[in-house]
């Protein structure tokens, strides 16, 4: 699976977002990753439908929606109105977790599962026959600019060693402190989606440097 660069945009300029999605649109990055939190299961409040509607409106990537939010179902329908292409829920906040996959799936999305720094890989056995995406955090979810989390290669080896005993391919999504100095690693060790904020849009040359990481 080739690699995939998904700018988060959490990290942008929210006064000029029109000009900081066309950044986007000009760059070899075929996703827009949108984090939504809630202020319960992260403390922080981002965005909701209205934002996803209003990014839909200006991009043609592949929306992806990571959502650091208690209940999640409450929103899926919502979501995809608004244009949503992937819905991702956290292991930690689902407590029917299969259920809420199938749901997402149901409305002609891909569902994909995400976990805490502190969570183990080895949880996720039960539902890998139904993700279509993985997201290992290598940072504690909540705010963006964090620090990367080392922990992170071994937990996405010990996950592609899973992936193939059960002869399953989602993607494999990172997310958190991603950037040029880590990416190429990253690819080495299985994760074929790197989600990256603030070294995107705090670079000099933000299309360059999106290139820059995939051709590590």
């Amino acid at each position: 699976m080739k690699p995939i660069i998904a700018p988060s945009i959490l990290a942008a300029d929210f006064s000029i977002l029109s000009k900081e999605v066309d950044i986007i649109n000009k760059s070899r990055a075929e996703w827009v990753h949108i984090d939504v939190m809630d202020g319960a299961f992260v403390p922080n409040i981002t965005f909701g439908s209205k934002v996803i509607k209003t990014i839909k409106g200006l991009t043609d990537k592949i929306l992806d929606v990571h959502m650091m939010v208690e209940k999640p179902e409450r929103y899926f329908e919502d979501f995809k109105n608004a244009g949503a292409d992937i819905i991702t829920v956290h292991l930690e906040a689902s407590p029917n977790l299969h259920r809420s996959l199938q749901k997402i799936k149901d409305l002609g999305m891909k569902a994909g599962v995400a976990i805490n720094p502190h969570t183990n890989v080895l949880l996720l056995e039960d539902i890998l026959n139904i993700a279509d995406l993985i997201l290992i955090m290598s940072v504690n979810p909540g705010f963006g600019g964090q620090s990367f989390i080392e922990r992170t290669y071994e937990k996405l080896k010990t996950l592609n060693k899973l992936l193939k005993v059960r002869n399953v391919n989602p993607y494999v999504e990172v997310d958190g402190g991603v950037g040029l100095n880590n990416a190429k690693k990253l690819m080495d060790a299985g994760a074929n989606i790197l989600v990256s904020g603030s070294a995107v849009f705090k670079a000099e040359n933000p299309v360059e440097y999106i290139g820059k990481m995939l051709d590590v």
